[in-house]
């Protein structure tokens, strides 16, 4: 079934806090700091194990027993690691959201023009899908099963305070004249987050473009939308 436009992930941006662990991830984080470098290289590998899986198959339709039985390994000794299912995923999307913000902060932190600030984004947003291709899908695919659930509610701040910074940098266009009056910042914000986000369901990195590539010409196909004079070179 699919959600309304409000309903779909967040879209990556600048100036944000950095999304919230839960709790239990956190006690997990300590845990993993507290582990030798065998016991997180271990961890690490069953993280990205079940990102690839989580990404194929879907979060509910993957079994703590594929995960263990694709890592070589026990269901039991996965738990030496995890509590649960859903201690994994929160690792991989926490982590992979935190990543996102960050880039977004720098790529705001640098200023300027507004169609400078919004090509920076564009492109920060599709390295972050390039780097973290397995997250972003699981995020993507299963946004609306995990939002639902309490360990979770860190995706709606995060969702939240990545609108308001891409609203924020269209309005800010907008009060400078150099994007349209006439257009709606939020569902700006809501198109280009679904366009760029569900890029991982059908653009394949080493394929027909590079993710630079399609970055650019996004880019001039969004800038020729709404700036307000008509220029559509690319920043």
């Amino acid at each position: 079934m699919h959600s309304s436009p409000h309903e779909r992930p967040p879209f990556p941006e600048a100036s944000v806090a950095a999304p919230i662990p839960s709790s239990e991830h956190r006690g997990y984080q300590r845990q993993q700091r507290s582990a030798s470098p065998l016991a997180s290289q271990r961890r690490a590998n069953l993280v990205h194990i079940a990102a690839e899986l989580f990404a194929r198959k879907g979060f509910q339709s993957t079994t703590v027993r594929e995960i263990a039985d694709e890592a070589g390994i026990l269901s039991g000794s996965l738990y030496h690691h995890f509590d649960s299912k859903e201690s994994i995923v929160d690792d991989i999307l926490s982590s992979f959201l935190t990543s996102v913000v960050d880039a977004y902060r720098t790529a705001e932190a640098q200023g300027g023009d507004p169609r400078e600030v919004l090509a920076r984004l564009v492109r920060a947003s599709y390295s972050a899908l390039d780097s973290h291709r397995s997250a972003a899908t699981v995020l993507h695919n299963d946004w609306n099963y995990l939002r639902q659930l309490p360990r979770f509610d860190y995706l709606h701040t995060t969702e939240r305070d990545i609108q308001r910074i891409w609203t924020g940098v269209l309005t800010d266009g907008q009060s400078r004249g150099v994007f349209r009056s006439d257009i709606d910042p939020e569902l700006t914000c809501l198109m280009l987050r679904d366009s760029i986000r569900g890029s991982v369901r059908w653009h394949q990195p080493d394929g027909k473009s590079a993710t630079s590539e399609l970055a650019r010409h996004t880019i001039t196909v969004l800038l020729a939308g709404i700036s307000a004079d008509g220029d559509d070179e690319t920043p």
